[in-house]
Order: C-alpha cells, then sequence, then structure tokens
C-alpha cells in the first residue's frame, strides 16, 4: 500500500504526524509526503521516520485563483508519478488544492482532514470586513467542489461539520468526527504545577484570534493587584491575515506585562513550569496545545466555542469563558489566584480527561484503520 500525505509545511508532519507515519510503515506501507517547503532539518526527520519527502509549489497564504490552478496542474503531475494508492490531505489549503490535484491525477482514494475552518469562518467581536465575507464565499464554494470527491471528509469536533457542511448544504460520501489527535501520554506524563509564583502561560502564534490581545488586556488588570504573578506567551508572527502587527507587540513588551518567549523548541518542559494553560481563541479544531498542557497536568481556561469547548468540563478541569472578553478572563485567573489548591485540583481532571479522550496512540490508529479501509 503506498500512502501520499499532502500537508503545508513540514514542520507540521514532523510534529503532527510522525507517529501515524511510524504506524503505517511497521504496516509495510510506502509513505510519501509532500509539503510547501523543503526545509533540511524536517526531511531529515521524515526521512528517520521510514517516509519520503518532497516539495510542492504552493502559498500558503496567496489568493491569487490563476496561480492556485497552475500550481494545483503542477501538484497533480507530482502525485500521479508518486501513484498512490490512498491520498490523505489536512490543512485548508492541502484540502481543496490537494484532494483536486489528486482527483486529476486519477485518484480515487482520497481522504481529507479538517482540523478546524480557519480564519473564514472564525467570528471576531468586531464586524466582519468585505474582504473576509469574499474569502469565505470563495472557500466554500472550492469545499463545495472538492469535498464531493473525497471518500471520506473528517472532523474534528461536531461544530465544524455542521457550519460547513450542514449549513452551507454540502453533500460528501462520507464524514466523521475524530475528535483530537492526541499526545504521547508517556512522554507528557503527570507533573504537579508550580503555583510560587503563579504562571499563566498561552502556548500560540500571534494571532488575533486565538485571543492573544484578551490575554494580554488581562494580565494588565491583574497584575495590578497582584504583581507577582506571571504571564508568557510561547509563539511567534504568522503570516495570517489575523495576525497582531508589530506596533502593537512592541507596545506590549513595552508594558512589560507579558514574557514574550517566541518559538520555543522544548513545549514540554516549558508546560511544566507553567501553573495554568490559557487559550481565549475564537475558534479551533481540537487545540494540540491544550491536550498537551492537560496531560502533564494544568487547568485550563479557554472559550466556550467550537474546539476550544471539547477540552474543558466547566469547573472541572478549567473554566469555559466568553470569547472575547477579557474582563472574564481576568476573572478566573483570580480565581486560581486566590484559591491556589484548584490548581492541583483541576490539574489532576486535566490528566484523567487526557487519558481518556487524548491517546495518541488510540488516535492515530483510528486513522490508520479509516485511511486502510
Amino acid at each position: 500500500m503506498r500512502i501520499l500525505f499532502i500537508g503545508n509545511q513540514s514542520g507540521t508532519i514532523v510534529l503532527f504526524r510522525k507517529r501515524l507515519i511510524e504506524k503505517f510503515v511497521s504496516q509495510n506501507c510506502v509513505v510519501h509526503t509532500l509539503t510547501m517547503d523543503n526545509d533540511a532539518e524536517n526531511f531529515k526527520q521524515i526521512i528517520n521516520m521510514g517516509a519520503h519527502p518532497a516539495r510542492y509549489e504552493f502559498s500558503r497564504s496567496g489568493t491569487n485563483p490563476l496561480s492556485d490552478l497552475y500550481n494545483t496542474v503542477k501538484l497533480s503531475k507530482i502525485v500521479k508519478e508518486i501513484k498512490p494508492d490512498v491520498v490523505f490531505c489536512f490543512f485548508p489549503k492541502p484540502v481543496i488544492f490537494g484532494a483536486l490535484a489528486a482527483r486529476l491525477a486519477g485518484i480515487t482514494k482520497i481522504d481529507v482532514l479538517l482540523e478546524g475552518l480557519g480564519y473564514c469562518y472564525t467570528a471576531h467581536a468586531t464586524p466582519e470586513s468585505t474582504k473576509k465575507k469574499i474569502l469565505r464565499t470563495v472557500q466554500t464554494t472550492l469545499y463545495r467542489l472538492v469535498l464531493p470527491l473525497c471518500r471520506k471528509v473528517m472532523f474534528l469536533n461536531p461544530d465544524d461539520h455542521r457550519d460547513l457542511l450542514l449549513e452551507n448544504n454540502i453533500s460528501v460520501k462520507s464524514t466523521e468526527i475524530v475528535g483530537g489527535i492526541g499526545v504521547d501520554l508517556n512522554e507528557y506524563s503527570y507533573s504537579p504545577a508550580p503555583v510560587d509564583p503563579i504562571h499563566f502561560t498561552m502556548v500560540s502564534r500571534l494571532l488575533v484570534e486565538k485571543g492573544v490581545r484578551e490575554f494580554v488586556h488581562a494580565a494588565a488588570k491583574v497584575k495590578l493587584r497582584y504583581p507577582q504573578v506571571k504571564f508568557s506567551i510561547a509563539g511567534t508572527f504568522d503570516d495570517n491575515p489575523g495576525g497582531i502587527t508589530s506596533a502593537e507587540f512592541e507596545e506590549w513588551v513595552k508594558s512589560g506585562n507579558v514574557e514574550f518567549l517566541g518559538q520555543i523548541s522544548d513545549i514540554k518542559s516549558h508546560l511544566i513550569n507553567s501553573s495554568v494553560f490559557v487559550l481565549p481563541s475564537y475558534r479551533e479544531g481540537v487545540p494540540r496545545s491544550t491536550q498537551e498542557a492537560m496531560a502533564v497536568g494544568r487547568p485550563v481556561i479557554t472559550t466556550n466555542v467550537p474546539g476550544c469547548r471539547e477540552t474543558v468540563i466547566d469547573g472541572q478541569n478549567g473554566f469555559l469563558i466568553p470569547p472575547w472578553n477579557e474582563e472574564a478572563l481576568a476573572e478566573k485567573m483570580i480565581a486560581f489566584i486566590e484559591q491556589p489548591d484548584l490548581i492541583l485540583s483541576m490539574g489532576r481532571a486535566s490528566r484523567d480527561i487526557a487519558l481518556e479522550k487524548f491517546d495518541q496512540e488510540q488516535a492515530c490508529d483510528r486513522l490508520v484503520s479509516i485511511l486502510l479501509s
């Protein structure tokens, strides 16, 4: 069996597909990966997994239809050369154009996974721009064209299934809700949270829709009452249309309320050194960062929106708050500061939920079964 993974960046293959590739290789499958970059170090790691990496030409964030069409035809030729039995696409742009390229190449077994609906389908507190409405219309039209060509369309959460397929009357052959992609629960083992000082952290790209702005503003409010409390964000800038501007970022740095760590390689150690994980996102698939934080035993403050609500039982392993609400976020942060015992009790509950819902081995076995069916 020859399986082709079509994704966006090679780094996402290394971070999120390693165990899945290893399972396919262990079953004597030949695995190829195609990404929009050819980072040498990442390609080396993919080769060590037993797969065959290569690059295809596409812009991650470009919106030129002629360029996308031209690159889709080029991609279809690469797919035809690989001759896969199954094509597996993930992330929005590879799902749309990767699936279309595979169909042009004559492949019929095309499975796609939408790990969140992304910028175009994420609601903000402010009115939508005309540009965003147009982009969403175009993207929905492309999904309506491509998804019926696929053997199976998978989602991480039921809200994405409803909001994309049911709300837009897109008919597909088969769907499945697969839940979170999971975490290595042995590597991310339980560790009691430090509480002196209490440390709130985010692990996120610096995007408006991740709730970075709400986190920074809530931190400023809390710091006025509890200056000893620490706040940090691990993540860097992104060329997504919803990226934080450099001017706003510089203002935040000058205020000194939040420590900006940039891209860090050892997420696990960072989570272990934190007390409470925060993700005030406007919409997610099922966030991997939250799954990792839960696995090491951290309580979570997150928003009651698609994807995020899959990770928290309100009042048991953390708190669900309304999106776009820095006051509610600050209030729940203060609840942990004034009742530090909650950090340990809710952290243990997070670990229990991770064991039940976010075991990487079970998640990968499920995907293997689907793709080899």
